[in-house]
């Protein structure tokens, strides 16, 4: 088998399996981001705001007279927002929120059905365990590299707009350096799915070679 048909088959086999984690993946991201301004920010959201994202999107495309606008504009529309109101300034002030954004959403399905689908290479594969080890760290490290540049938290110190570095500032990076970095996001991005699919490659390139039996039967044959 060529290496795009085993690639092909193992697709077919794990294809629920793929959606499955896709999903789980999407989802529980949404949680650990809000749990982690719970935790960073002492103090429990106090407000809900659910947008009309499809209409949105439809009054973006009516409105808006170059495609390439409107899939960037569409692509940062935000679905549900959900965060800490301070209201000792007038009529209230967010001090950070949590942004569900359908985009997002859909690059950590995608991102958690392409590490379903190399842990599913990786289990029927013979490689040794330092190879095998290997493989694994870079699938964790191309996951890492596109979780966390999709983070959609905001906090007010870093302009109240939802970004991933401010994920950043709130580990402790300065404000200021934090931001001058979010221009990495994307290539961060495009890295760490590069480094997926070179493991999933890699790894369907490996399983369609022939084994070492099939080798010696041609040999003597």
């Amino acid at each position: 088998m060529t290496m795009f048909s085993t690639l092909w088959s193992d697709i077919r086999l794990n294809w629920k399996a793929m959606v499955v984690t896709g999903l789980a993946v999407a989802l529980l991201f949404q949680v650990l981001m809000l749990v982690a301004l719970i935790v960073r920010f002492q103090a429990l959201p106090n407000y809900v705001t659910t947008y009309d994202w499809f209409g949105n999107a439809a009054w973006i495309i009516q409105s808006t007279p170059s495609w390439r606008d409107i899939l960037s504009i569409i692509w940062e529309e935000w679905l549900i927002e959900i965060g800490h109101m301070n209201y000792d300034y007038g009529s209230g002030i967010s001090e950070w929120s949590l942004n569900v954004v359908p985009s997002r959403l859909l690059v950590l399905f995608v991102l958690g059905a392409m590490v379903s689908l190399c842990f599913a290479l990786l289990r029927r594969d013979d490689c040794a365990l330092a190879t095998s080890r290997s493989l694994r760290a870079t699938t964790g490290l191309g996951a890492l590299f596109v979780a966390t540049t999709n983070a959609t938290m905001s906090w007010v110190v870093c302009c109240a707009t939802p970004s991933w570095v401010v994920g950043l500032a709130m580990l402790g990076l300065g404000v200021s350096t934090s931001l001058a970095l979010e221009s990495m996001g994307p290539v961060l991005t495009f890295g760490g799915f590069g480094l997926l699919v070179a493991t999933i490659m890699y790894l369907a390139w490996r399983k369609s070679r022939p084994s070492p039996a099939i080798k010696g039967v041609n040999a003597h044959a």
